[in-house]
Formats: C-alpha cells, structure tokens, sequence
C-alpha cells in the first residue's frame, strides 16, 4: 500500500516525531486532514508556519515571545520581588494559567556560563528578593539548586522551591518512591 501513497506516509511519519504521537494517531490524524478536513489542515499548517516565522526567545528571560522582549518582562505591574526559574517556557504557560504567580520568569533550559550570568544581572538589576525554582523533581535539579544557590549567595535573595508529593486524588499505590517520600518530609501540620 506504500507504493503509491510517499506524500501520505511523509506526514504519518512527520507527525509520529511529534511528543505522544504514535503510528496509529499518525495516521488517523494524517488521513483525517487529507481526506476530511481540508480546511482545518491548512489553518494548521499556516499556524505552524506562521509561529515558525514569528515566534523567538525573550532575549530577558528566555520565555516565547513574538518580539524580542516578551510581555511578562514589560508588565509593570508584575512583582519585580519575584523570580520563578523553570526548565522550559512551556512550564511558564501552565504557572500562567493558574494566574496564582504575578512574578517575573527566568527560563534556564542550559547551564552556562552566559545564563548564569544573565540570571545574577536580572536578579540585581530588578532587586529580586525571592527566587522560586519550579523545576521537575530530581536530584539532578536538586544540585542545580545548590549551584545556583552558590552562584548567587553573595547577593540578599532567598530561595524556595515548588511543593511536591502526593497528587490530589492519586493512591498511594501509583505514586513514585520519590514523590512519597517528598511528601513525608515536606508534611504540615493539620
């Protein structure tokens, strides 16, 4: 069936490189754009082109942006006080839509030398009293908190950490050794 369908089987592929994306939605995502929905296809394909083209990294904080410096890094009417350092700019669309944090981000995706840097000049530059790190649990990001830690410790700033452990809703039985264990020592009195 290969034979005669190479365009068809260029976006199957095309689309299983996306994250989630396996052979069997490839498909009936593939055939359903082609072969049913034409219009909604197109709209798709203009948007990726489109975000392509006009879509960048704040060059202040490293979130996404369509210009170079992003609507969060202009608001004055966020807390300065506040710095939130996540691993993605994705992370700062979810911490948006709970509209609980009206601080300023920091997006560390690589650690070097010249981020590192940018951070401390962000940190003085708008007198940040509270670092805030959202990162994924791991001990990978715990060393990168006490690096950061260290990196900064000569500047009148105080970090705390995202709360982790137990879901809502979750049973124990389904929840990681590391998440359980956070939750027991992260406990609070009731």
């Amino acid at each position: 069936m290969k034979r005669g369908l190479k365009k068809f089987y260029n976006l199957v592929e095309a689309l299983q490189k996306l994250p989630t994306i396996g052979k069997k939605s490839a498909i009936r995502l593939s055939y359903y754009m082609l072969m049913q929905d034409n219009l909604s296809a197109s709209k798709l394909a203009y948007a990726i082109e489109d975000g392509l083209k006009n879509i960048t990294k704040c060059n202040s904080c490293g979130a996404m942006s369509e210009n170079e410096i992003c609507e969060i890094c202009l608001d004055e009417h966020r807390d300065h006080n506040l710095l939130c350092i996540v691993e993605n700019s994705k992370d700062i669309y979810f911490i948006e839509e709970s509209s609980i944090f009206s601080g300023k981000y920091f997006v560390l995706d690589q650690l070097e030398d010249k981020y590192i840097h940018k951070l401390h000049d962000i940190v003085i530059k708008n007198r940040v009293k509270e670092i805030i790190f959202a990162l994924t649990p791991s001990i990978s990001n715990d060393a990168l908190i006490l690096y950061i830690e260290d990196k900064l410790k000569n500047i009148d700033v105080s970090f705390s950490k995202i709360a982790q452990g137990v879901p809502t809703g979750v049973n124990l039985e389904n929840v990681d050794m590391l998440s359980l264990s956070k939750a027991i020592e992260s406990r609070t009195k009731v």
